[in-house]
């Protein structure tokens, strides 16, 4: 099947490039005009909050949501009649706007939004759960309009829901990365452009076009978009990169051009479909857990590698059949063009528009100065290749062979050494107090922090359902059982919901605040005493009481993931472990791929915990300390297990090759690892730096993404590919490769290697 998709994009190399181009331009025109609809909400789980929301939208209608803002304003007395009439002007329009209320701080249920020393107060902007991203957006810039200018009064808006969204540009510092680092390692621009451009296509047809489309059919969160990205570049290059690597092999051994691209999809294409299923099938493992807002995660970032690995089995070999043998083949002026324009691409990326345009356009000037220039003519000598045993990589294998006890244990304990900081992994919700200190929603949250307590940038909600006027005294007992906490700061009047006879009312809504922030542990455990104590107080009474609100919720959502995670791990490396047996052959060689694959990414985790958790090196990278978000850990690894397939089987299936050609189980190691350690240190190389520079983006979840996944790459492609695999398999010797008869009959056969015809 390979080689026929292979030989007839070859063949048909025009149609499938302007097919890919249309549908390239198609989708996204078509994604521009009808705009993407982005879920910023999350569904909650059933759980007290669920409930407590549910009572909320019967008995209070717009007292409280999970989902919204606030409008915070500081004037030496707010309750000045110009700031009244002027703000309150505010919170009318505001409250006019479709799918939006707000409890105003003049109103009576908002009174204790103005603080004591009448200098700070807020508005509590509710939005319905349906309000998409960019309607929220929308709400947000409206709301700024509208702000009066008065001397004296200052407006901040908080929300992350009405927060203004930067599109991701540092993932173009990643690709000019990407650009240098390819030519160094590959001598050509051509072998260099080849990848990127397959990447950029496949991302652009996936990743953007599709998944904008996608999100009128399913609830995706925005920041799906930077995730899918970042994934879709780094493995979209690895991909082609591992393609266009084996052609150019075969085509240095005079296999004819047809041949030698055929023969690369049959082996290097095999290997990246294989892989590339992988990540999409771990993606789409996070449907299983059966919630609206992990599932639209993994299904964009299914997307975009789907597309990403279509395009690198499909599109690459056309492009293959149209550069021919000038692939390898790189003169002066392409070399010092590529040179400028990934200097420029990279400054885009650092938001240095003017300096990086100047390059870029250095890099055009010289492609056509170039054209009349004898010595920009000229070609770039070729490196001499060494032969495989002469290689610094074939040395490096040996030497790792030689003392294998060694290097296996002290990479394992490495590697333990490193996953430590997971024992003390704390998942949950980040604030608002994470955001940039220049930002309208850090400063929004500043002023409340300031003027009431850090817990009122989070209150919760008790709801007490009542059955008759003789449980309002039990409802009473219940606000002082609260206040009595010591998590609690301050706790509201039980609110009524029939306001005209209260006694009458089947509701009645208390409001508490904490003493501490919402992401902080202890506001997580006064939330989990409270709920204790309240339900004991009620028990026996005709009272149903349930404490909700927008950090009672994460909390829920977060006890929710969290015993979810281990089964989902669980049936990853289970399908992945027979789908490696499978391919292989062999019994020990997948089950040392699931444990070193497991050490690789909870390293990561723990490292993950010290930076973003514990706060270390915050001075350096701007990150403050906060809980980890719980749908973190379970994409990390479905992202991360996949993406190590990549090095994996493109690393293991040209050791079986070599096995399979010389039966030395040993020798075969070090040939395989020599064979392919360039192009994984390269592929290892870019996906560090393109997930590494989401480090740059102002949003918490896309740094630790970017962080996470870079760093999960770096060790896997070091401590693992180049260091425990070969010490493992010196070890096990030609054991690596055996497998129970009754086992090899029974299972299927899942070819990766192919096969290379030279004739």
């Amino acid at each position: 099947m390979y080689r026929k998709i292979a030989g007839w994009c070859a063949d048909h190399r025009w149609v499938v490039v302007l097919g890919w181009l249309i549908t390239l331009v198609g989708l996204n025109g078509v994604a521009g005009v009808i705009g993407p609809e982005f879920d910023t909400s999350f569904d909650i789980p059933a759980s007290e909050a669920a409930r407590g929301f549910e009572a909320l939208d019967e008995h209070f209608p717009g007292a409280g949501t999970a989902f919204g803002g606030s409008i915070v304003f500081q004037a030496d007395d707010v309750n000045d009649p110009v700031i009244v009439e002027a703000m309150t002007e505010v919170f009318e329009t505001a409250a006019g706007l479709e799918q939006t209320s707000i409890v105003s701080p003049y109103s009576d249920f908002g009174r204790a939004q103005i603080s004591r020393d009448g200098t700070i107060a807020f508005a509590q902007v509710n939005l319905e759960p349906e309000v998409d991203r960019n309607t929220a957006a929308e709400i947000g810039r409206v709301i700024r309009d509208e702000i009066p200018d008065i001397e004296g009064l200052r407006v901040e808006i908080g929300g992350e829901a009405l927060a203004e969204f930067e599109p991701p540009e540092s993932e173009l510092i990643g690709i000019g990365f990407a650009i240098v680092i390819l030519i160094v390692s590959f001598g050509s621009v051509l072998a260099m452009g080849l990848p990127i451009s397959v990447a950029l296509v496949g991302v652009g047809v996936g990743g953007i076009g599709a998944l904008n489309l996608l999100t009128h059919v399913m609830g995706i969160p925005e920041f799906a978009t930077s995730i899918g990205l970042m994934i879709g570049i780094g493995a979209g290059i690895d991909y082609a990169l591992f393609i266009v690597t084996r052609y150019r092999e075969l085509a240095r051994q005079g296999v004819p051009q047809r041949e030698a691209i055929v023969s690369a999809m049959d082996t290097a294409g095999r290997a990246v479909a294989f892989a590339g299923i992988t990540v999409v099938l771990s993606l789409l493992g996070m449907l299983t857990i059966g919630l609206a807002f992990v599932s639209g995660l993994g299904i964009a970032a299914a997307v975009t590698v789907a597309f990403t690995m279509f395009a690198s089995l499909t599109l690459l070999p056309a492009l293959l059949a149209i550069v021919g043998s000038r692939v390898e083949i790189t003169r002066w002026r392409g070399l010092i063009s590529a040179g400028f324009v990934a200097v420029g691409v990279a400054l885009i990326g650092l938001d240095l528009l003017a300096p990086g345009l100047v390059f870029v356009a250095l890099g055009l000037l010289t492609l056509v100065v170039g054209l009349f220039v004898g010595s920009l003519k000229r070609n770039v000598p070729h490196r001499a290749e060494k032969p495989i045993r002469e290689t610094a990589f074939y040395r490096w294998s040996r030497q790792i062979q030689g003392r294998p006890w060694v290097y296996a244990i002290g990479g394992t304990l490495l590697l333990v050494l490193l996953s430590v900081p997971i024992l003390g992994l704390e998942l949950g919700f980040s604030d608002e107090g994470n955001y940039s200190e220049e930002t309208t929603t850090r400063q929004a949250y500043d002023l409340v922090a300031d003027g009431f307590g850090p817990g009122f940038n989070g209150p919760f909600l008790l709801v007490a359902e009542v059955d008759g006027p003789e449980d309002v005294a039990t409802v009473q007992q219940l606000a002082a059982l609260v206040d009595a906490d010591p998590g609690v700061a301050s706790v509201g009047q039980p609110f009524p919901s029939n306001r005209e006879n209260p006694p009458a009312s089947d509701a009645f809504l208390i409001q508490i605040i904490a003493t501490d922030s919402p992401q902080d542990t202890a506001t997580f455990d006064t939330v989990k005493r409270l709920r204790s104590d309240v339900a004991d107080a009620v028990e026996g009474t005709g009272v149903e009481a349930n404490i909700t609100g927008s950090v009672p919720a994460n909390i829920d959502f977060s006890t929710y993931l969290s015993g979810r995670i281990p089964i989902f791990f669980g049936a990853v490396l289970s399908v992945s472990f027979l789908l490696l047996m499978a391919v292989f052959r062999s019994v020990l060689v997948p089950l040392k791929a699931v444990v070193m694959n497991v050490l690789s990414i909870s390293a990561s985790y723990g490292v993950v915990v010290l930076v973003f958790q514990e706060g270390w090196f915050g001075g350096i990278t701007g990150i403050e300390p906060a809980p980890i978000e719980p749908f973190v850990p379970m994409m990390l690894f479905a992202i991360v297990f996949g993406l190590s397939m990549d090095y994996e089987v493109f690393l293991l299936s040209r050791i079986r090759e070599e096995f399979d050609r010389t039966g030395d189980a040993r020798l075969s190691v070090a040939d395989g690892l020599s064979v392919t350690a360039r192009v994984i240190t390269a592929a290892a190389a870019i996906m560090a730096v393109v997930f590494g520079s989401f480090l740059l983006e102002d949003d918490r979840v896309v740094k630790l993404f970017g962080t996470g996944l870079a760093l999960a790459v770096i060790i896997d492609a070091t401590l693992v590919r180049m260091l425990l695999v070969p010490a493992t398999m010196e070890l096990l010797g030609e054991k690596n490769w055996w497998l129970p008869k009754w086992l090899d009959r029974i299972l299927p056969t899942l070819n990766v290697e192919g096969s290379v015809d030279h004739n």
